[in-house]
């Protein structure tokens, strides 16, 4: 009995029962001297996030070839295949036609999933980052769609100011993506620096941001505002004393601007990932005592998310689609909050 196709979008669980395909990923694991237990936090991801998680360690070559190898040295195409229980991002077409969306942290992760996301469903997106050069990547890989790419920092004014210039008269939705780590340090250890920068980053720049958007919303009567906070803004165990103030505070900037124009036509919500598959690094200096009390808990994630799958959540609740939603915090975490 011939078996199923395998492609790089098959979750790694499934490759290691596949009859071709198992062998061929044990092999590589044992190449780089790596235990398949290891990839128990990821098991339910496809394989080909190990691209992203790896950091350019996995080539994307190296992939291709193990999807030929376990399929008689061809690609299989995928929109051919049944259905095998695998999530794949469905594009609405239209959906945000006519609508300029703003994106921030646009060049990588999550924020390059939204506004690729938004940019295929007909959006014209102003994608925001301090990489230019991963933002010209990102227009580059979009060539039939229209994005305005904004080199800004958002913890400075003027990267507000040219941010707003780029998306000129019409802004319909924003969603503030941009974001850092800390170093997962308690309270008493938290340096000013680590303190200052997380805080500016993901709270200061996304009350900036939304602050600059909100008259042009006003003025048409309609909008919406999607923030990105974390599992860390619904628990302390899950990150840094930095990190977590941060997300609690996207919360609370989160409720208090929707209550406060939600008459007047505009919806703030928010989305708290749980693990997600982005392959950002962590800082080079890591408090050992804060990961030693986090760690236990953080080995407790449910799931992995991928970027794409955090942009349908965002995505959804920037889109019309949400239109009877306002002030919610939408936990897109695989259940962790649950538990």
């Amino acid at each position: 009995m011939t078996s199923q196709p395998i492609t790089a979008s098959s979750s790694i669980t499934a490759w290691l029962a596949h009859p071709e395909g198992g062998p061929l990923v044990r092999g590589l694991l044992a190449q780089a001297g790596i235990d398949e237990t290891t990839l128990a936090p990821v098991a339910g991801l496809p394989l080909q996030q190990l691209v992203v998680l790896s950091q350019g360690q996995l080539p994307q070559q190296l992939v291709d070839d193990l999807v030929r190898q376990a399929n008689g040295g061809e690609i299989p195409d995928e929109s051919s295949l049944s259905d095998d229980g695998q999530w794949r991002e469905t594009i609405t077409p239209g959906r945000f036609a006519g609508r300029t969306v703003v994106v921030t942290g646009a060049a990588s992760g999550i924020g390059r999933a939204t506004a690729s996301r938004v940019a295929r469903e007909g959006g014209r997106v102003v994608a925001v980052d301090i990489s230019a050069e991963r933002l010209a990547e990102l227009v580059e890989s979009l060539p039939d769609a229209e994005v305005v790419a904004v080199a800004a920092d958002i913890t400075a004014q003027s990267g507000i100011d040219s941010i707003v210039a780029a998306a000129g008269d019409r802004i319909d939705a924003l969603a503030n993506v941009a974001g850092i780590n800390d170093d997962f340090s308690p309270a008493a250890e938290t340096s000013d620096a680590v303190w200052d920068r997380v805080i500016a980053v993901n709270l200061t720049g996304g009350f900036k941001l939304s602050r600059a958007v909100l008259p042009v919303m006003l003025a048409a009567g309609r909008g919406a505002i999607v923030n990105v906070a974390s599992e860390a803004a619904l628990r302390g165990n899950s990150s840094g004393t930095a990190y977590t103030v941060s997300k609690h505070g996207v919360i609370g900037l989160t409720k208090s601007t929707a209550f406060m124009y939600g008459p007047q036509g505009i919806r703030v919500n928010a989305v708290a990932p749980g693990g997600v598959a982005t392959g950002i690094p962590m800082p080079a200096s890591i408090s050992e005592a804060g990961l030693g009390r986090l760690k236990p808990f953080q080995d407790m994630i449910p799931t992995i998310a991928t970027a794409d799958q955090l942009a349908a959540s965002i995505t959804f609740l920037l889109s019309d689609d949400a239109v009877n939603i306002n002030g919610a915090v939408l936990a897109s975490d695989g259940g962790w909050s649950v538990q």
